[in-house]
C-alpha cells in the first residue's frame, strides 16, 4: 500500500521499523505530528533553497516523511543499521525514484553529500559536533538540540548564556530558537525540554587570520571566563598555542583587556585573535 508522503503516522512508523528507541544509544523519537509538521515550514517560510535536504539521524522515518513532502530531493544519514534498513523498506518508492538517498553510518565519519540545507532532529550526544560540522558548510540550517544549548547557541553578549558556543556559531551563521518542545513530544521521552534552531549562513562583519586558530583562540580564553582578558590570555597559552602572549598583552587594548570574556563582541575576539596570530608567535 502506498502512502501519501507527509502523511504517516509517527507512532505506526516505530511499530513498522519493529524496533524501539534506545536510549543507550541517545535514540528519542519525536512522534508529535504538530512539531513535525511545523519543522519543514521554518525552512520554507525563510525561502531556504530545498532542492536537496540532509537529514542526520533519520530514525524511523517521521521526520524524513515531512521533508519528503517539501524538498526535491533528501538524504538521510542513519547509524543504526536496523532504521537505516526500515528506511530503504519505508520509502521504497522515493528511494527508486532517486528521491531519497540512505547513508548507513556516523555523521560523523561519513562524507557528506552536497546538500541545500539541512532539516535534522540531532542526537543530543553527538549534537554539538554534528552541528560544527555542518556550519562551516555555508548552509542553512534548522536542526533540534537540548533548550539550554540551542539558547547558548543563539545566545548575546552579556547574557548568562553567552559563551564560546555563541560566538562559534555566530562566526558563521546568524541563529535564532523558533521553537520549545517539550519532553511529551518524544518517544521515549527525554529529561530535557528540546528546541529548534534556524541558523542563516553570512559573512561576519569581521575577519580573521585564519579560523582554526580563531577557534582555539575562543576555546582558550572562554576556559577562564571569569578572569580579564589580560590574564585569560596569560594562563591559557597551552590551549592557544601562543609561544608569546605576553607580547599579546603588550600590544593589545586596555578597554578589551580589562573587559570578561562574556561581555565581549564577536568583532572584539576577532581584534584579539588577529592581534595574537599576529605578534603572539602562534604555533604552526
Amino acid at each position: 500500500m502506498t502512502t501519501e508522503t507527509g502523511a504517516r503516522d509517527p507512532d505506526a512508523l516505530v511499530r513498522r521499523a519493529g524496533k524501539r528507541a534506545d536510549t543507550r544509544k541517545d535514540q528519542h523519537f519525536l512522534v508529535d505530528d504538530r512539531v513535525l509538521d511545523r519543522i519543514p515550514g521554518y525552512a520554507t517560510e525563510a525561502g531556504v533553497d530545498l532542492s536537496h535536504v540532509l537529514e542526520i539521524g533519520g530514525g524511523p522515518g517521521a521526520l524524513t516523511d515531512r521533508l519528503l513532502a517539501v524538498a526535491d530531493r533528501v538524504t538521510v544519514v542513519e547509524r543504526d543499521p536496523d532504521f537505516a534498513a526500515h528506511l530503504g523498506e519505508e520509502f521504497a518508492e522515493e528511494v527508486a525514484d532517486g528521491r531519497l538517498t540512505v547513508v548507513q553510518g556516523d555523521a560523523l565519519d561519513v562524507a557528506l553529500p552536497e546538500f541545500t540545507a539541512s532539516v535534522s532532529n540531532l542526537p543530543y550526544g553527538a549534537s554539538s559536533e554534528i552541528a560544527f560540522r555542518l556550519l562551516p558548510e555555508g548552509k542553512p540550517l534548522v536542526l533540534m538540540f537540548q533548550r539550554e544549548f540551542a539558547e547558548r547557541m543563539a545566545a548575546d553578549p552579556g547574557t548568562d548564556e553567552y559563551g564560546r558556543l555563541s560566538v562559534t556559531a555566530g562566526h558563521y551563521a546568524d541563529v535564532e530558537v523558533v521553537e520549545t518542545v517539550p519532553p511529551e513530544a518524544f518517544d521515549p521521552q527525554p529529561r530535557v525540554t528540546s528546541a529548534v534552531v534556524r541558523t542563516t549562513p553570512r559573512t561576519p562583519d569581521y575577519t580573521v587570520p585564519d579560523d582554526d586558530f580563531f577557534m582555539d583562540f575562543l576555546k582558550a580564553v572562554f576556559t577562564q571566563r571569569r578572569k580579564t582578558m589580560r590574564n585569560a590570555i596569560r594562563n591559557t597559552a597551552h590551549i592557544s598555542g601562543l609561544d608569546d602572549p605576553d607580547a599579546v598583552v603588550d600590544a593589545a587594548d586596555e578597554d578589551l583587556l580589562s573587559a570578561r570574556a562574556g561581555a565581549l563582541a564577536p568583532r572584539d575576539f576577532a581584534t584579539l585573535a588577529t592581534l595574537a596570530y599576529e605578534v603572539g608567535d602562534p604555533e604552526d
